[in-house]
């Protein structure tokens, strides 16, 4: 299950969601869980260089550039140390 900023449904902060993909969405959720690159490939059946590709565009559609960042734009808790960010 998607926390609820990440819940396609609800439109209680359309922001923070910045017009992300499903797939954006699910593996933004993963990255903000600490999961790696290599991780969330393996949970969702991609490839690295795909869940790379959807964190870049999520970065940019977000305005930030590290997990960090991310965690901290989606008001969970500090994802900074996570692998593969």
């Amino acid at each position: 299950m998607l926390p609820d900023w990440a819940d396609r449904e609800r439109d209680e902060d359309p922001d923070v969601r910045a017009g992300l993909t499903s797939r954006e969405r699910e593996v933004v959720s993963l990255a903000v869980a600490r999961l790696s690159n290599q991780e969330i490939a393996g949970r969702l059946v991609l490839s690295v260089r795909t869940v790379e590709n959807h964190l870049y565009r999520a970065y940019g559609k977000l305005g930030v550039t590290t997990r960090t960042e991310l965690a901290g734009r989606l008001g969970a808790q500090s994802a900074g140390g996570a692998a593969g960010g």
